[in-house]
């Protein structure tokens, strides 16, 4: 009876983790919708890739650019199928290539909808499509799932000839943003690659999490009394790692210590007056998991 119990609670996590992440793309795709909707596409910012397409045939046929979001993800949705993973990729992929492409022309139908968007300023456009539209990549993303078009162009690229992602995104959306400054103008061009970029980092931001913290990297002939005082003061763990001086042969111990980005102007303050000689790096890194900081299990 016990093992049939926890089996069922072990189903049961399994599925709010596999909703979960189906809740995150369907709040994806709506962002992304509403940030081509609401910003791009009244200032003729070309998105790039198949949605940036779609917006310069919209601009000369005046088809819907939902629709042709969809039909434009087909071959692509079934090259992503044969390169990119089969039936995980797909079922995360297709549900965030229609809830966006019926979102996009859907958000047309509300009545309290603007349909002209909220100002003619090119800039504020930009910046607000790029924060809400990378908002709504990085939570796909997020949920281990891709957003079609230039998404999976790009991924197909790296898997399959080796091009780095970046290359492969910067090959495929200058194509569409080239196209895009002779039909809407150079201007309009230059700041749709500003969007591009900025809608970038938010999805990374997004993706990674915003809790970047500083590493150091103490050499020093106190380091007792260095980690001493950081253990007292700062409450963060240090670990000495072994090593020996390349010049001088002799072996020392090598203070890491892992901090907030508040702490680590404290952690110099205790090097200095302890050891002013000491040698200290101080680097970045995304995310630490772990005690005292974020719970690894929730990663």
């Amino acid at each position: 009876m016990r093992a049939v119990i926890i089996s069922s609670m072990k189903s049961f996590k399994n599925l709010w983790h596999k909703s979960q992440d189906y809740i995150l793309i369907l709040l994806g795709a709506l962002a992304q919708a509403v940030g081509l909707r609401l910003f791009l596409v009244p200032a003729h910012l070309a998105s790039g890739g198949v949605s940036g397409i779609s917006q310069l045939i919209n601009h000369f046929t005046g088809w819907p650019i939902g629709v042709m979001v969809l039909i434009g993800n087909i071959p692509l949705f079934l090259l992503g199928w044969r390169f990119l993973g089969g039936r995980r990729f797909a079922l995360r992929t297709a549900t965030a290539i229609i809830s966006y492409s019926l979102a996009v022309d859907l958000l047309l139908l509300l009545p309290f909808f603007p349909q002209n968007g909220l100002t003619d300023d090119i800039f504020l456009n930009s910046l607000y499509g790029a924060v809400v539209s990378g908002f709504g990549y990085g939570l796909v993303y997020r949920a281990r799932g891709t957003s079609g078009g230039s998404d999976v162009l790009a991924r197909i690229l790296n898997h399959w000839r080796g091009v780095s992602m970046t290359q492969s995104y910067l090959m495929v959306d200058s194509l569409v943003i080239l196209a895009a400054g002779f039909v809407f103008g150079w201007k309009e061009a230059l700041y749709a690659i500003i969007t591009l970029y900025v809608s970038g980092l938010v999805a990374e931001t997004i993706l990674e999490g915003g809790g970047t913290v500083r590493t150091a990297m103490i050499v020093t002939s106190k380091p007792q009394e260095i980690a001493d005082e950081i253990l007292v003061e700062l409450e963060r763990g240090v670990t000495y790692l072994s090593a020996t001086g390349a010049y001088t042969g002799e072996e020392r111990p090598v203070l890491y210590v892992v901090v907030s980005r508040a702490e680590i102007a404290q952690v110099k303050a205790i090097v200095h007056e302890i050891d002013p000689k000491a040698f200290m790096v101080v680097g970045v890194a995304h995310e630490a998991l772990g005690e005292g900081f974020k719970e690894l299990k929730k990663a």
